[in-house]
């Protein structure tokens, strides 16, 4: 089964996987970056400001990047 990789990236700190999931396909993989940057942003709570921006990044299990969820804070003015 192929392994899949999912990396938080923001402006502060970025936390690399080096675990990775097992997951039976890309469909899989997709299906569980939703629910885990679901679950993530939870955890942002107040604390993204304009002019920053928070992603996940789902890499294959050759490191190749696959899907990215990314979210920017922007001030409209």
């Amino acid at each position: 089964m192929p392994r899949y990789y999912f990396n938080i990236l923001n402006l502060n700190l970025s936390i690399i996987d080096d675990v990775g999931e097992e997951l039976p396909d890309k469909e899989a993989a997709w299906r569980q970056a939703t629910i885990t940057a679901g679950e993530l942003f939870k955890d942002v709570d107040g604390r993204l400001r304009p002019g920053q921006e928070w992603a996940l990044e789902v890499t294959d299990e050759v490191r190749r990047p696959i899907y990215l969820i990314r979210i920017e804070a922007k001030q409209m003015e």
